[in-house]
């Protein structure tokens, strides 16, 4: 028995979240020429050239055995005669950042943030300001997924006393005060994730999110062995792979499909997993807004069913219409619980 996308459109029957874990190659893959303004979008190993701080990081004197700008700085901060020198650079990185802007067109960010409902979530390793910007600009229509940002990120500031989080610029609606920039730049060997507050809290919310997922996509994240704590925290996570026995667990990414299979190996059972290399051959981009049910039909009922692809080629006003549907059934079910 096969499925069709218009069954699959009017069927809600899954609540629990699909949970998309996000790093700097979803990034590069949706902007390879670089932002709405020309800029690059910067890797590890290419940041300080690509921001152009040669000359800054020569005026530190020392000798670096990598080029991964997170080594670097974190041999910086190491020496406190270096002090002015290092927040030099945090507020370069900052700055370059802070002034990316998505393209007018739809791009990926607003794919995949159009593609999910507000059950699910985004965490996202980015400091890019791209998945906020897509967020809001197709918020207004949409329920869309919550983010969690697992590091700093440079359109997102937080009240000091817990009230709320929100634009970085902005005053609490609570208390008033000034909203806190998160922090982005911590030393590779003090990735403690439990010292800063705010972070602290949004790894405390995809810890309890992931244990009630129902898939995992991790998109463009990978998992650098300078992150080694942030992998034990989400494994600790997911847990046993045993007691997921039927859960699904998407990669997207164009390494060799060994390479990544070794690299996630402790949160795939068996067969439970995936791999694509573009963002629209994903379960995401072919079953939007409808992940949970097309998983359901597809490995609990063990049904055939149809794919219904994203309009990618689609300007705004054609994509909103397009989507519009599909959360037109989930607003008639919300009436109906």
């Amino acid at each position: 028995m096969e499925v069709s996308a218009e069954e699959e459109i009017n069927q809600i029957i899954v609540g629990k979240p699909h949970v998309v874990i996000l790093g700097a190659g979803a990034s590069y893959a949706a902007f390879p020429g670089g932002d709405k303004h020309g800029r690059k979008l910067p890797l590890m190993n290419n940041l300080i050239e690509t921001l152009g701080l040669q000359d800054l990081i020569a005026r530190t004197g020392l000798r670096f055995a990598s080029s991964n700008f997170e080594d670097i700085y974190a041999s910086i901060h190491k020496e406190s005669s270096l002090i002015d020198i290092r927040e030099e650079l945090e507020a370069e990185v900052y700055r370059y950042f802070g002034e990316m802007e998505l393209p007018d067109h739809p791009t990926i960010y607003d794919h995949l943030v159009l593609s999910l409902r507000n059950k699910d979530f985004i965490a996202t390793f980015n400091w890019d300001p791209f998945l906020v910007q897509a967020i809001r600009r197709n918020g207004r229509r949409f329920k869309l997924p919550r983010v969690l940002f697992l590091h700093g990120n440079v359109e997102v500031a937080y009240c000091a006393d817990g009230h709320m989080m929100g634009n970085n610029g902005a005053a609490c609606s609570h208390c008033g005060s000034l909203l806190t920039p998160t922090k982005l730049l911590y030393p590779v060997s003090e990735k403690n994730y439990h010292v800063d507050e705010f972070i602290s809290r949004q790894w405390a919310t995809v810890a309890d999110v992931l244990k009630h997922a129902f898939m995992v996509t991790i998109f463009g994240y990978g998992a650098p062995t300078s992150d080694a704590s942030a992998i034990e925290l989400l494994k600790t996570a997911w847990g046993d792979i045993n007691d997921r026995s039927l859960e699904e667990f998407e990669i997207i990414d164009v390494r060799q499909e060994d390479d990544l299979r070794r690299t996630w190996s402790p949160f795939i059972h068996t067969h439970h997993y995936r791999v694509k290399s573009n963002f629209y051959d994903s379960w995401i981009a072919n079953h939007p807004r409808r992940t949970g049910e097309a998983y359901w039909n597809q490995f609990i009922e063990a049904k055939f069913i149809e794919n219904n692809p994203l309009p990618k080629e689609a300007d705004f006003p054609e994509l909103w219409e397009w989507y519009s549907r599909l959360q037109e059934v989930e607003d008639a079910a919300r009436r109906f619980d």
